[in-house]
């Protein structure tokens, strides 16, 4: 039997299976990107795949997962990259129940 990887989201602190959230990552740029496949080089944290969670995000938390000085500015362009990607994510499952099987 495989041991699952656990996780913790950065907003609700809930531990949940990692394959369940969403990977963001601190490039070697220093940029925070989100990690759809979360083998991105770089230091990660995780979120919980749910907007109430993206909207909970804050600069506090964010600076000490990536244990550098987050902006302001870098934490709203990180929740829009957020928003964008639960959007896809989204369509994709509408899209997904709308096909016969």
């Amino acid at each position: 039997m495989k041991k699952v990887p656990i996780r913790m989201c950065l907003s609700c602190r809930e531990r949940k299976e990692k394959k369940s959230l969403i990977r963001v990552v601190r490039t070697l740029q220093g940029t925070l990107e989100v990690d759809p496949t979360g083998k991105k080089a770089g230091r990660g944290a995780y979120v919980c795949p749910v907007p109430e969670c993206v909207e909970r995000l804050d600069r506090k938390s964010l600076s000490f997962a990536f244990r550098i000085e987050v902006s302001e500015k870098e934490v709203l362009s990180l929740k829009e990259a957020l928003r964008t990607y639960l959007g896809g994510q989204a369509k994709e499952v509408r899209h997904d129940k709308g096909q016969s099987v």
